[in-house]
């Protein structure tokens, strides 16, 4: 782990030392469990770091790459840790719904609403049925991965005169006049071994939050609205109008299944371009070629929304939670702590994190792509966790993604989402 980049952690340290000598948590052992290693686990101490300056307790943090069997046997068995941070919200739900979590202190919803960018999503995401079925707010979110982005060669789009389109109209259009000049819209691409078909369900799910309300992206994610409703078949037939067109895309239409996501971006910066866009979430630049520079070589814009329909700026994105598992003193105000800016730029200093805190110094960023990447969280007025990591294993990770490469083998949409629908029938 490198030396500290981040001064503030050390000034802090320093100007809470002498209250927290004697501080009012002092001798008291706070206990966090979660997924990151190393490097991950070293931020996430520094951070905390801050906390142990200012109130005197300790805190111990410890991570697992086997955290999501492990919460739930410790959780079982009485010996969880004080706080568990949960990298998605179903596992977390089914804990509070088997009375295993803790709710938040009172007034932390009205907080996260006020000081979190689409604040009422993040306490939607956090709020779980309790063992009565009674809705509580379990989770606070911290460090987000954000999925509605268009990734292009600003060389390319300066050279044939192109803008970066607002809305999903002016996207369409200008897919449309690649074509009518001569060039290819889109590099998609769905291959991922044994798990093929994901980046259609990140498609669909997009386009969902774009042609209609939050409120039936959440019904569908539960499957109180079935899955081969009219409005989850027309959102799978407007990712269809990108990835079933063989004008739009490298390859043509037949190539989209077999072509490894990994793989699909590079047709951006061939010569002349295989394509000009890709859509894809913000860690695909690790498979750009080696030497690619973002802001340069390649940048990044909004999956705009319709500004037709007047749904907002949807944002479809992931996250890591903190929720209490194991109550005792100090912890809730770990949790408060978390609501510090400071608690966020350490992190935001070092790169690999985005946060939908308004409060934040943003210049405390490492660079100006995660600025920027920032920048269009912060703008988002919905924020929806991915719909396929909230289904049941065989129905979001199984029959969604299989259904998908059928679907952009030709079968109809209709007769996709209902058999996807089927593996959600067979669990009841």
């Amino acid at each position: 782990m490198k030396t500290k980049l981040y001064a503030g952690v050390a000034a802090l340290a320093l100007s809470a030392g002498a209250a927290a000598a004697e501080g009012h948590l002092s001798g008291v052992q706070i206990t966090v469990s979660g997924t990151w290693l190393s490097p991950e686990a070293e931020i996430v101490n520094e951070i905390f770091d801050i906390f142990e300056a200012q109130t005197g307790a300790e805190v111990s943090y410890v991570g697992s790459d086997s955290f999501e069997q492990q919460v739930v046997i410790d959780a079982e068995s009485g010996s969880a840790a004080n706080i568990s941070v949960f990298p998605q919200p179903g596992l977390a739900a089914d804990l509070a719904s088997r009375g295993f979590l803790t709710p938040l202190e009172e007034g932390s919803a009205e907080w996260i609403a006020e000081n979190y960018a689409a604040g009422p999503s993040w306490v939607d995401l956090g709020t779980y049925p309790d063992e009565n079925g009674d809705p509580q707010l379990y989770g606070m979110f911290f460090r987000v991965d954000l999925k509605s982005l268009v990734w292009y060669s600003p060389e390319n789009f300066e050279d044939a005169g192109y803008e970066i389109p607002q809305s999903m109209e002016e996207l369409k259009a200008l897919s449309d006049q690649i074509v009518a000049d001569g060039g290819t819209p889109w590099c998609i691409g769905l291959g991922s071994g044994a798990a093929t078909g994901w980046p259609a369900t990140d498609w669909v799910e997009d386009m969902l939050l774009r042609t209609q309300p939050p409120e039936i992206y959440d019904a569908w994610v539960t499957n109180e609205l079935a899955f081969d409703s009219p409005e989850i078949i027309a959102a799978i037939e407007e990712f269809g109008a990108f990835a079933r067109n063989d004008d739009y895309v490298a390859g043509g239409a037949g190539a989209v299944a077999t072509t490894d996501f990994r793989d699909s971006p590079k047709g951006m910066f061939s010569s002349p371009p295989q394509c000009y866009m890709h859509r894809q979430a913000s860690f695909i630049p690790a498979f750009f070629p080696e030497g690619t520079e973002i802001g340069e070589d390649v940048d990044f814009f909004y999956f705009p929304s319709y500004e037709s329909k007047d749904l907002g700026s949807p944002v479809l994105g992931a996250g890591t939670l903190f929720a209490i598992t194991n109550p005792g003193e100090g912890v809730q105000e770990l949790i408060t702590f978390l609501r510090q800016p400071e608690a966020h730029e350490v992190w935001m200093s070092y790169g690999g994190f985005l946060t939908p805190h308004k409060g934040v110094d943003t210049s405390k960023f490492i660079d100006d792509t995660s600025r920027g990447l920032n920048d269009i969280l912060l703008g988002a007025t919905t924020f929806r966790f991915d719909g396929s990591d909230l289904m049941p294993g065989g129905v979001g990770a199984g029959a969604f993604w299989t259904g998908m490469v059928d679907y952009v083998g030709g079968k109809d949409a209709a007769e996709v989402a209902t058999g996807v629908q089927n593996a959600w029938d067979a669990l009841k």
